[in-house]
């Protein structure tokens, strides 16, 4: 751990607002139009909290409660909370992807700390494209920094079977198409399929990339493994608040953690998640802010010889609470705890080694021993005439299906994707296949699909007066 030198009150960076007497009067005298006195914030570490929180972001709902939570935690260890809202970006919602607004909330939130008065920084979010937003523009601001992750949601539950939110409607919308069950049936799955606030509870984009942010230093021990609800994140919230104000007196900033070791910790534990294929962008794109070189070759070779140890759904049988109970994030790397860098430095003070001493393993059956993975191998990156600068395929991935009498398109239409490893995946050729929603046929790529514009049974759903996950999710 790089050893931090406590600062003075007078080289806070917001004494450079607060701090100079008849100069700053007229920023003083508006801190105290809002009721504020000046020995609450002149002298003080200021603490921003950047809150995602939206109505229309399910996965952040309950943010506005956890930021109070960030601030008794401030105010307890003498520091100043500021709240700054900030870009929500709701993967449901957003329209038509919440990728695209990725960078918009980096610049966002690199701009917020850089242009107020504050000295450090506690980011809430959750949500996918949340966290690799909000890391990268703190790591561009470079300020002292916590991020507390929102959380995700419990188990769904539908006649005594669990269901993940990720899939539950694409599983039981083939099983409506076939006739296996009844749209009543279907509507009581939607209803109960997401039962609390949170991100999805299984290991999709966010639960994966809270996880990331965790290993990369971000993130207080086993705070990405707990769920919304459970009042253990209330506390670590509160416990993030404490800390940051000690990171502000000691200037422990992104750049004093983030380093190659770490961004390699970072792959090879997405690695033993069976994590999502979308962190390999992301912990790209955080490399890059960070000044560290890492490319898809790179992500290839680190995560060689990981296997996939959590079973936990779409890997495995389990969900996030699963997870949760077994022992998280910090049991799992204490499974492969030889293949980490365990003197990085993350934001308790404390190197990784140190934070997963004592993990135990509570469920063997929902974190694998690495002598019974999942998976021998999570994630390979495959190049071809599809994806000449590369793709990363998924050890989870399901293979194309493909009916009995399928005629492929003239050869010209055919395409090859061979691993950087050397050994060559299965040529996909286009085929014909139907839409899984109103059976519609249309060429694909060895897969079905979802179009607005071939959907009856979206207009089937309308005629009916209902407003499903069908209806807004496909506008037109």
């Amino acid at each position: 751990m790089p050893e931090c030198k406590r600062r003075k009150p007078e080289e806070l960076r917001s004494y450079r607002w607060f701090g100079k007497g008849p100069w700053s009067f007229g920023r003083n005298s508006r801190m105290l139009q809002n009721g504020w006195e000046l020995a609450e914030f002149v002298g003080r570490p200021v603490i921003a909290i950047i809150n995602t929180w939206s109505d229309l972001n399910t996965c952040h709902r309950h943010l506005r409660a956890r930021a109070e939570d960030v601030k008794r935690g401030v105010l307890n260890a003498g520091g100043f909370p500021v709240e700054l809202p900030a870009m929500s970006l709701s993967e449901r919602n957003v329209a038509p992807t919440a990728m695209l607004y990725r960078n918009f909330l980096a610049m966002e939130t690199e701009e917020l700390v850089r242009c107020h008065p504050v000295d450090a920084a506690v980011l809430l979010g959750g949500c996918d494209k949340t966290t690799p937003g909000l890391l990268m523009g703190a790591i561009s601001a470079d300020i002292p920094s916590i991020y507390v992750p929102a959380g995700f949601m419990l188990s769904g539950s539908w006649r005594g079977e669990r269901l993940g939110s990720s899939s539950a409607g694409w599983k039981y919308g083939q099983k409506l198409m076939d006739g296996k069950i009844s749209f009543e049936e279907f509507l009581e799955i939607e209803q109960t399929c997401a039962p609390t606030v949170g991100t999805c509870n299984d290991m999709g984009t966010a639960s994966t990339m809270t996880a990331l942010a965790e290993v990369l230093g971000f993130s207080l021990p086993g705070a990405s493994s707990v769920p919304a609800v459970d009042a253990l994140g209330m506390r670590l919230a509160f416990e993030a608040g404490r800390r940051i104000v000690e990171m502000a007196w000691g200037d422990l900033k992104p750049s004093d953690m983030l380093t190659e070791a770490a961004f390699r910790n970072a792959a090879a534990v997405c690695a033993a998640l069976g994590g999502s294929t979308n962190a390999a962008i992301h912990l790209i794109a955080l490399a890059g802010r960070a000044g560290v070189k890492l490319s898809l070759d790179d992500l290839d070779a680190m995560v060689r010889g990981v296997p996939v140890l959590a079973n936990v759904h779409p890997s495995g049988e389990y969900l996030m609470e699963d997870f949760y109970w077994a022992g998280g994030i910090r049991a799992l790397m204490s499974r492969i705890q030889n293949r980490l860098a365990l003197n990085c430095a993350t934001v308790n003070g404390r190197t990784l080694g140190e934070n997963i001493e004592g993990a135990q393993v509570h469920n063997a059956h929902v974190i694998r021993p690495m002598t019974e993975p999942i998976a021998e191998e999570a994630l390979a990156v495959l190049r071809g005439n599809l994806a000449p600068d590369g793709c990363v395929r998924s050890s989870r991935a399901r293979p194309a299906r493909r009916s009995s009498g399928t005629k492929a398109a003239p050869s010209s239409s055919r395409m090859s994707m061979t691993s950087t490893r050397g050994s060559t995946t299965p040529t996909w050729r286009w085929m014909k296949t139907a839409c899984w929603l109103c059976g519609t046929k249309a060429l694909k790529a060895g897969r079905a699909y979802r179009s607005a514009a071939c959907c009856r049974f979206r207009r089937s759903l309308l005629s009916r007066g209902s407003g499903t996950w069908f209806a807004s999710a496909m506008p037109g």
